[in-house]
């Protein structure tokens, strides 16, 4: 039990620093980011998992993962471009093979768990944002309008805060002066919520968890970041209403990864006591 509750705490930091670097690399502090993925995969080599025969040990992995790393750099370099959400991750799926591919059994667990996290993202990602932009489904725009921006203005003109849809992703905020919002993008919480099922997923799997509870979790790691991603939005209304655009802008790169840790954190240990 004392190694659950300590696989618990871990997993819940690991949750928290892994969310917060993605965000950090696409939208705030690339040095920022890379702090807080060295330090989710520091905690990750320190969890005890039961499980013990996972993928095995291969010079192959090395290779693979040291070609993914080399290419992504390479493509960024060429194209003069900063490091995305979706670099980011190829970039850890590159290191997580080259860690698997040692004969180091921590390197080699902490390789596994950052490759199924890497890439859960990485497929999720392609499949929403590239494989749908390419065939022209216009899910991303309905997802954020129906399922991020409607509910959120609805709720937020319960506390007499002017606010107006004037677009399928924008709002104008009345507040000092009028001010133009644009909800899309990392805004409609999907990062996250590819983020957690990865990080499911890869427990999951490790563990050797059945699929009935893995299922469950998957659910559950869904429902926790589509309401944390309301909660950011409505404290994004609320910095700019009182404080302006420029200070929000400042709380939109930051806030949004700790109220999505901090919301999943304690709804996963209320779960794991009962």
């Amino acid at each position: 039990m004392q190694d659950e509750n300590k696989n618990l705490i871990i997993i819940l930091l690991v949750l928290a620093l892994f969310t917060g670097a993605t965000i950090e690399l696409s939208e705030g502090s690339t040095i920022m980011g890379v702090i807080l993925f060295i330090i989710a995969a520091i905690l990750i080599s320190r969890m005890k998992l039961k499980g013990e025969e996972g993928l095995q040990s291969s010079k192959n992995f090395m290779l693979i993962g040291g070609f993914i790393v080399a290419a992504d750099l390479i493509y960024n370099y060429v194209n003069s471009s900063g490091l995305g959400t979706l670099d980011s991750m190829v970039f850890f799926l590159g290191v997580s093979l080259i860690a698997m591919g040692t004969g180091k059994r921590d390197l080699k667990q902490l390789g596994e768990f950052g490759f199924y996290i890497s890439s859960v993202f990485t497929g999720l990602y392609l499949i929403f944002y590239s494989f749908f932009g390419f065939f022209n489904i216009d899910f991303l725009h309905l997802f954020d309008h129906y399922f991020v921006l409607m509910p959120t203005v609805a709720f937020i003109k319960i506390f007499g805060i002017p606010i107006e849809i004037i677009a399928t992703e924008t709002v104008i905020l009345y507040g000092a002066k009028p001010m133009t919002i644009v909800i899309g993008g990392p805004c409609s919480g999907l990062y996250s919520m590819f983020l957690l099922i990865g990080i499911v997923a890869g427990y999951s799997r490790i563990e050797k968890m059945d699929m009935k509870k893995t299922f469950a979790l998957l659910g559950l790691a869904v429902l926790i970041a589509y309401i944390a991603n309301l909660i950011r939005v409505l404290i994004l209304y609320i910095t700019a209403y009182f404080y302006g655009m420029d200070v929000m802008m400042i709380v939109h790169t930051h806030i949004g990864w700790m109220i999505f840790a901090v919301t999943a954190g304690g709804i996963m240990y209320i779960i794991n006591k009962k």
